[in-house]
């Protein structure tokens, strides 16, 4: 039996050492064979040179430079091509990932659970705007999708073997991976834990980047947008034909019409917003199209430390 851990790292320099010393510590109360591959998602800091005397340091630990930064999700996606573990765990490298939670994922696994996820119990770390944001995502979500999606999850999660294999067997570009571990299935466990403080550096995850994942999100298992944009439509039309009604009323029966320049602009402006609320989400979808349709490689390598194994893609049975 073995574990491989996967962790992304963006300008994580500061940090790397003490969570590799923690991680080490936690596995060896283990007594199982483990390895860990580094992700550098084009960090410009010295990430990739820490890696680098770590995999000098511990026999376990190997390392990955992508050629620029990928994004969080691809550099996951990347770590689970590389890996040959009967288990695989992803997580964080900035400590709120804690490694002392790993025990109680194996244990899952041992009893029989395919998928282990995490949830956090304790967002006080977590700032009110990226809690409430994080709170109305995962409602909006989980009404209009049909993939439920548990809120508070994390990317800090075990996978058993069969279901890495179902992850690298799904080819899209734009990756949520949250929803996709939803989406495949298996028996699925669910493990609490409480998020450590970061002990160095910064939140890579900007607003920006949150919500493009949330637009991800959205567009990838759900038609709801488009079937807004159908109601936003109808809704449009059903109120344009009251108005016709309301205006041939005024001219037929009061005789009192007159031009009216705050219903006129009122009108323009009401379906003006309508057509581009539309338009944008048709060209969301449409963006999703033309980038899956370009066969673009999810990252590509620039340069690897350690041993690195190259599993062949296995499809679920």
């Amino acid at each position: 039996m073995k574990i491989s851990i996967v962790v992304p790292v963006y300008n994580e320099s500061l940090g790397l050492e003490e969570f590799m010393k923690s991680l080490n510590f936690t596995m060896d109360s283990l007594k199982i064979h483990w390895d860990v591959l580094f992700v550098d998602d084009g960090s410009e800091d010295a990430s990739w040179q820490i890696i680098q005397r770590l995999t000098r340091l511990y026999p376990m630990a190997r390392g990955i430079q992508l050629s620029r930064n990928f994004g969080h999700q691809i550099a996951l996606s990347a770590g689970l091509e590389h890996i040959d573990g009967d288990a695989v765990i992803t997580m964080d490298a900035d400590l709120q990932h804690p490694p002392q939670v790993i025990p109680a994922l194996v244990a899952k696994w041992q009893e029989g659970w395919e998928v282990v996820n995490t949830v956090r119990a304790d967002t006080r770390t977590t700032g009110w705007f990226k809690r409430q944001t994080s709170t109305l995502f995962y409602r909006f979500i989980n009404k209009i999708s049909d993939v439920p999606i548990t809120a508070g999850a994390a990317d800090f999660r075990l996978l058993d073997r069969k279901a890495v294999a179902a992850l690298l067997s799904m080819p899209e570009r734009n990756r949520f991976l949250r929803g996709m571990v939803s989406w495949i299935g298996f028996r699925q466990a669910f493990v609490c834990y409480e998020p450590g403080m970061r002990r160095a550096g910064e939140s890579k995850y900007t607003l920006k980047k949150m919500l493009h994942l949330g637009i991800d999100g959205l567009t990838s298992f759900s038609l709801g947008p488009l079937r807004l944009a159908l109601l936003l439509g109808a809704i449009s039309i059903i109120l344009a034909l009251f108005y016709a009604v309301y205006v041939l009323w005024v001219k037929i029966a009061t005789h009192t019409a007159e031009p009216g320049w705050t219903s006129i602009i009122g009108v323009v402006l009401f379906f003006g917003g309508v057509q581009l609320v539309s338009l944008g989400i048709f060209g969301e979808y449409l963006g999703q199209i033309f980038g899956e349709t370009k066969r673009r490689p999810l990252y590509i390598i620039r340069q690897t430390t350690g041993p690195i194994p190259h599993p062949e893609r296995k499809e679920t049975p």
